[in-house]
């Protein structure tokens, strides 16, 4: 290769010697940030389990090397022919004294001494093995990627559902104990027990503690009317009538067939309906309407229109018999109270939201005869001490990001929003769902004392504890003193990163795990796109991978993965390159749903295929036989 620019040739290969040096005093530069940030986090050491001593030195390495930006220096690597550090996490000093030696050798310069190595390459690979294998449990037969499948209800009750999961591939049962009870979690653990005899495998239990709920609060019934109307063609002639479920007051047993509409009556009135009979009334709107009995089913009856009509509680329906009118009739029966289905508050950009402190049932704007809103929608959310933590420009996030806004002022009994994420029709919040604050910092410890009371059963039944909303050292020292205060010292922990801050502080949060013997992370993918953006989920979980990597500690890949498939039976395109992705974590979550045994045996198909072309980041040359089938005019010799 020819010297770019002037200067006398050496012993490197066509650079001359001049070109090198900035290299190798790059590297030397490099190792000895390494060596400052180790000394530095000397003190803090000694509270690192023994099982770590090495990795915690690696990650240190890493995150000084990655202090500076170095694709300039990857690039003249590159053009060397040597190793551009890219995949250097496992082994960070190895691989930049590798390097280093190498440039010394082709510019001629004699070797420095050895460099002191807390991990070799064989080491790091070896190392992330073992700790995998400690808290996830053997390497399945077929790949190195374990399969984790969250628990539905049902599992406590259904033992054959317990076991077709262990039988298509389940490595690790996930217990989330925002859900259910001690009572159904044992009868889980115990299906799973029984399988694992029955099928002679092997399978890991993690129970998540289910942190703070900052959640909305509940949301009034509002507007209690029915409305139903029959289905037309495009000229407006009626193809197929409304059917409505008229059921005595107080019975709650739903028709067996779909009915556009159901209605309560007094029992006595209902019983005197005969098939064939009419029932008129005045809808909400004052428009003249009717029902047609078409049908008998015990004390019920069933009804059709023929027009749009909207009943609210107490509507009074008279009943008419053939040949006579409503009037003459003179038996009537009033509407008894109607429960919304769907009890909702419809915000649109622009429009103000207002949390309030008190636990108030969340309600509707007000509007004037105009339609002009003269008091805003309000909601109280079921964490009220965040309101000492929010100020004014903040951003805040509701229901998995689908509603975003600006927080405006702030009093002590209330916040106010100008909502200015939503679809042009408005989106609609409900009760219960998820608030996220990416910009505020929380004073919130992730342990509850609900969390406190269940960790007594998981240290019990569980091999792995999921930490939830771990933002802090602190929330990390707080869960190892109450594991050992129960005896429970032996039992994994899960980091569950799923805010902005638990992203921001996760090299601080490793080093503080690292005091544990057994230990992982999980990327909550769904919380930290809504907190970090969705724009940066992709580089948010790759600088995750990357720093697990480096300390070695085992990665579980999780929220939303074949999330249509196990949720409808057909996988999405997405969803199957998202998938794949996995196969570069120790642990690929899946969530629940009615396919998901068809969700384990795909997603241990693209494992296994996957893994047999890339393990983490190493690209596997494998043999492509496919392309000399296809290419068979180019008349390629055979391959021995």
């Amino acid at each position: 290769m020819s010297a770019p620019g002037k200067g006398t040739t050496d012993r490197s290969g066509g650079w001359n010697r001049g070109e090198l040096l900035p290299l190798i005093a790059e590297l030397q530069e490099l190792m000895q940030g390494m060596h400052a940030l180790e000394e530095g986090c000397a003190p803090y050491q000694s509270a690192i389990h023994p099982q770590w001593r090495g990795s915690v030195n690696n990650l240190l390495h890493y995150l000084a090397m990655r202090r500076r930006d170095i694709r300039p220096l990857q690039d003249k690597l590159a053009l060397l022919g040597l190793s551009s550090l890219g995949r250097a996490e496992k082994h960070v000093l190895a691989s930049i004294a590798s390097v280093h030696k190498i440039l010394l050798s082709i510019a001629g310069l004699p070797p420095t001494p050895p460099v002191e190595l807390p991990v070799s390459f064989d080491a790091g690979r070896l190392l992330l093995e073992e700790h995998t294998e400690r808290l996830l449990g053997p390497k399945p037969g077929q790949r190195r990627v374990r399969i984790m499948v969250t628990m539905p209800s049902e599992a406590g009750e259904d033992y054959l559902l317990v076991r077709e999961l262990l039988d298509a591939g389940m490595d690790c049962m996930r217990i989330n104990c925002a859900h259910d009870g001690p009572a159904v979690w044992e009868r889980m653990i115990e299906n799973l027990r029984r399988a694992k005899r029955e099928l002679g495998k092997k399978c890991r239990i993690l129970m998540d503690l289910g942190g703070p709920k900052l959640r909305t609060g509940t949301v009034e019934s509002g507007n209690r009317v029915v409305k139903w109307r029959p289905r037309r063609d495009p000229f407006g002639r009626v193809l197929e009538p409304a059917r409505i479920w008229l059921a005595p007051q107080g019975s709650a047993d739903p028709p067996d067939e779909i009915a556009d509409a159901m209605l309560s009556l007094p029992e006595k009135w209902l019983a005197s309906l005969r098939t064939g009979d009419s029932v008129e009334f005045s809808d909400a709107r004052g428009a003249s309407r009717s029902l047609l009995i078409v049908g008998e089913a015990g004390p019920c009856r069933w009804a059709e229109a023929v027009k749009t009509a909207y009943v609210t509680t107490g509507t009074i329906f008279h009943r008419r018999r053939t040949g006579k009118s409503a009037k003459e009739d003179g038996r009537a029966g009033r509407v008894g109270e109607i429960i919304p289905r769907d009890p909702h508050i419809l915000l649109k950009r622009g429009e103000m939201l207002v949390l309030t402190r008190a636990p108030i049932p969340g309600r509707e704007a007000q509007r004037d005869a105009r339609g002009k809103i003269i008091h805003p929608a309000s909601i109280a959310c079921t964490l009220p001490e965040v309101f000492d933590s929010i100020h004014p420009g903040e951003r805040i996030w509701f229901d998995d990001g689908k509603i975003g806004g600006i927080v405006r002022t702030v009093t002590r009994d209330q916040v106010r929003v100008e909502i200015t994420h939503a679809r042009p029709q408005g989106e609609k919040l409900r009760g219960e769902k998820g608030i996220n604050l990416p910009d505020t910092k929380l004073g919130l410890a992730a342990m509850t004392a609900q969390d406190e009371e269940n960790l007594r059963f998981v240290v019990k039944h569980a091999h792995m504890v999921g930490m939830s909303f771990v933002q802090d050292v602190e929330d990390v020292y707080r869960l190892q003193r109450a594991l050992k205060e129960l005896g429970g010292e032996q039992c994994g922990i899960v980091l569950k990163i799923e805010t902005r801050r638990g992203f921001e502080m996760l090299p601080d949060l490793l080093l503080a795990a690292m005091g544990s013997q057994n230990v992982g992370v999980m990327i909550a993918r769904g919380d930290l796109a809504v907190e970090c953006g969705y724009e940066r989920l992709a580089e948010a979980q790759e600088e995750i991978l990357w720093l697990c990597e480096a300390a070695h500690m085992p990665a579980i890949w999780a929220t939303q993965v074949l999330e249509t498939l196990a949720q409808s039976g057909l996988p999405s395109r997405a969803e199957i390159t998202d998938a794949a992705m996995g196969e570069r974590a120790e642990c690929v979550m899946l969530n629940k749903g009615p396919h998901i045994i068809d969700a384990i045996r795909a997603l241990d198909n693209i494992l296994q295929r996957m893994e047999a072309h890339q393990n983490k980041k190493s690209h596997l040359l494998r043999q492509l036989r496919w392309w000399e089938q296809a290419h068979t005019h180019c008349r390629l010799p055979p391959t021995s």
